[in-house]
């Protein structure tokens, strides 16, 4: 498994303050070869999806704990949309019930990945998509 020469995106949308999991996924995907951008805490969908289109990334990983993600998530598929980004993978990590799973893969999400979860499961997940 390497993502050597994949350009990720790892943002944190919303007011959601809490970005340590989001700094560990983005230093896994560093160990696996990934280049990887981080925005930082509390960033509308819009600036998101500008960073993603003018940074030419892969894919974007979006770390949501504040139980918005339905909100987020479409809102920054919408914004990928309008700035022909639509085609690049949406990943989603946070607290995520398994009731709303399906409603974000629908809108979608390659990836949906909780705190569960191993961390080589979700960075094997994230390659076997960009592969």
């Amino acid at each position: 498994m390497s993502l050597m020469g994949k350009r990720i995106l790892i943002a944190k949308p919303g007011l959601d303050g809490h970005d340590v999991g989001a700094k560990v996924i983005a230093l896994a995907l560093r160990d696996a070869g990934a280049e990887v951008i981080y925005t930082g805490l509390r960033k509308a969908p819009d600036f998101i999806a500008n960073v993603a289109v003018e940074e030419d990334v892969d894919a974007v990983g979006l770390s949501i704990l504040s139980g918005s993600h339905l909100e987020l998530v479409a809102e920054t598929v919408r914004q990928l949309q309008a700035l022909d980004g639509g085609a690049i993978p949406l990943f989603v990590g946070g607290t995520i019930p398994a009731d709303d799973q399906a409603a974000l893969k629908d809108a979608g999400v390659k990836g949906v990945f909780t705190a569960d979860m191993k961390i080589e499961e979700v960075v094997a997940a994230i390659d076997a998509v960009l592969a």
